[in-house]
């Protein structure tokens, strides 16, 4: 894996955990579609056994990207066995560049390469359709019960013209 000049690597949110006793802790929801285009990038990644102080680390890396000028949220997960999957998105280029230099993000890097992964992979797409759908718990008596938001319609169109894809 390259480590070229605007590759970033993104902080999974790590999930709440409900103590016995204690009510459910609703799921993080996922992030809104946004007016594209953007970019995503998505970081799959394999950690070692142990914290070794990923999850401190991790919940201010969290902290720290939310204050990169572009940054428009990310989606985590991670399943038993140590996988995990984080997509950040980004307004611009920019933005990306500027949370890979960022020094306390850097040093992370660093050192999760040395104690937390395996392996990684990362990649950079820039989205040009996004869509979102959101059920409407209280829908009203007679309306549809639920709500879609859909993105620059005309990219999709667009993209399917000149690829010939299912979206």
């Amino acid at each position: 894996m390259s480590d070229h000049g605007i590759a970033p690597v993104p902080a999974p949110v790590r999930a709440p955990v409900a103590t016995p006793g204690s009510p459910p802790i609703p799921a993080p929801a996922p992030v809104p579609a946004h007016q594209p285009p953007y970019y995503a990038v998505v970081f799959t990644s394999l950690r070692t056994e142990g914290d070794n102080g990923y999850g401190e680390t991790a919940d201010r890396m969290g902290e720290l990207v939310k204050g990169i000028p572009g940054f428009l949220g990310e989606d985590s997960a991670r399943v038993p066995g140590g996988l995990g999957i984080t997509v950040a998105y980004f307004r611009d280029l920019a933005g990306i560049e500027a949370w890979r230099a960022h020094a306390e993000h850097r040093a992370a890097k660093e050192y999760g390469r040395e104690h937390w992964y395996e392996r990684y992979s990362l990649h950079i797409a820039k989205v040009e359709y996004s869509r979102g759908f959101e059920r409407d718990a209280e829908a009203d008596a007679g309306a549809e019960a639920g709500a879609e938001a859909v993105a620059e319609p005309g990219a999709r169109i667009e993209a399917v013209a000149e690829t010939g894809a299912q979206v």
